[in-house]
This record gives C-alpha cells, sequence and structure tokens, in this order.
C-alpha cells in the first residue's frame, strides 16, 4: 500500500471504530438508572472498545466538587479520583474546559506527584476530556496507555466525540434515577394514604404479594379502566367492605 492511500484507510478504521464505540455505549447506557453503574460501563466498554487504549477511567464531580472515580483497574483507580488531589490530567482538563494530552509521561513536566503514581503504575500515555452538560461539567473520561507514544491524533477525536457523547448519556442516567426517587417518594406517600393503603392492603392478602407489587397491580388496573387510582382504590374497599348475602 502507497503513502497515498495508507492514511484515509487509517482514518475510516478510526471512525468505524469510533462509530461502532458510540453505539456499544448507547446499547449499553440506555435502560441504567444507577449513575455509578452507569460509570463503570463507560469504563469498561471504552477499555475493550478503542484500539490503543489499556486503561480507562473517569473523574466525578458532584455538585461541581471532586467526588471520586470510576476505572476499568482497580489499581488505577487513585489515579482518577480527584480527591488525591488537584494535579493531574483530569482535573486540568476540567478546570480549562479542553482535551489535555500527554503522549509520553516520562518527558512530562506537569503534574509532577500523578505523573510518578502513574509510571510506577505502567501507564505512559494519557488523554483527558472534560464531559459536561448544559454548562455543567460531570467529570473528565481519561484515556490510558501501556507504552509511550501510541496515543495520537485519532485518539484525539475519538476521546472528543466520547466524551460529547458519554455527556449526553450521562445526563439522562441522572435524570432517570432523579425520576425514580421522585417515584418511590410518591409511592411511600400513597402506601401511606388511607383508601389507598387499605386497598393496597387487601390486595397483599388476596394475592400474598409485596406492597409495591399491590400497588402496581392497582396502577393497572385505573390505566386499563381509565379511571383515578383513589377511585379505584375506594372501589375495591366498598366491595370488601360490603356484608355477605347469607
Amino acid at each position: 500500500m502507497n503513502l497515498d492511500t495508507q492514511q484515509p484507510v487509517v482514518e475510516t478504521v478510526g471512525a468505524l471504530e469510533t462509530a461502532a464505540l458510540l453505539r456499544e455505549l448507547t446499547a449499553g447506557l440506555i435502560a441504567v438508572t444507577d449513575f455509578d453503574e452507569a460509570l463503570a460501563a463507560l469504563v469498561r466498554i471504552t477499555r475493550d472498545a478503542v484500539t490503543g487504549v489499556t486503561w480507562s477511567g473517569f473523574t466525578v464531580l458532584r455538585a461541581g466538587e471532586p467526588s471520586g472515580g470510576a476505572a476499568s483497574d482497580p489499581r488505577l483507580a487513585d489515579l482518577d479520583d480527584p480527591r488525591r488531589g488537584p494535579d493531574s490530567p483530569a482535573m486540568d482538563a476540567i478546570r480549562r474546559r479542553e482535551m489535555v494530552l500527554s503522549e509520553n509521561l516520562g518527558r512530562e513536566t506537569r503534574w509532577p506527584d500523578w505523573r510518578l503514581r502513574a509510571v510506577d503504575l505502567g501507564v505512559h500515555g494519557v488523554i483527558s476530556a472534560p464531559l459536561d452538560v448544559d454548562d455543567h461539567v460531570l467529570g473528565a473520561i481519561n484515556l490510558y496507555a501501556d507504552a509511550p507514544d501510541r496515543l495520537g491524533t485519532q485518539h484525539q477525536l475519538t476521546a472528543m466525540l466520547l466524551a460529547e457523547h458519554a455527556g449526553l448519556l450521562l445526563a439522562a442516567v441522572r435524570d432517570r434515577a432523579h425520576r425514580l426517587a421522585v417515584a418511590g417518594e410518591w409511592d411511600a406517600a400513597l402506601l401511606h394514604d388511607g383508601v389507598v393503603g387499605q386497598a393496597v392492603g387487601v390486595i397483599m392478602t388476596q394475592r400474598g404479594c409485596p406492597a409495591e407489587e399491590a400497588l402496581d397491580v392497582l396502577r393497572t388496573a385505573a390505566s386499563s379502566l381509565d379511571i383515578p387510582l383513589r377511585e379505584v382504590a375506594e372501589r375495591l374497599v366498598r366491595t370488601v367492605a360490603r356484608p355477605r348475602e347469607s
């Protein structure tokens, strides 16, 4: 293959690899409701899908404050954790709101303490890209190589697209988790409501099921009959309370 055709082929392969990564991320996170579970899936999929990347990690901010990290290899977890100190590629990327690259940590002069720990763990190259949604920074995705000069231009492009796509997916995970928490509080309130609580108790007795399942039965009946949940509960309680004919 001559030099004129080799580079376009390499770029095409890189683009296909990135597209496959984004599809796999979407499939892996589309239904997840736990933020930490989503981070674990993100770093695992990234590590496995990107050629030249040996490990992947995520540096987490919650409410704008350093909160922890996720790592594809537990040995490297401290490298992603912002609580170990503010001087790291990830924190630089977060502060500057732009990608940070070090192709060879052996020649690097930035982040001296972090760099020594990284090299001791076998890390010789890093890319950190910030993730933000609606001007709120969620953290940074970190790509690590076990050899110098392995992370290049294609990896920077992949990191940029990955950060943008993962930011949207993680924001959706966070929103789903919030909605579930609100729904759980609403369910708890319903279970303590007089007539709804009584109806739930009736169904639990009849079916031998837990309260949450009994509440779902009421919801299904309300949806099927197209009437309010409370009205379904009142009908059930009246029916049970009605004296039987002898």
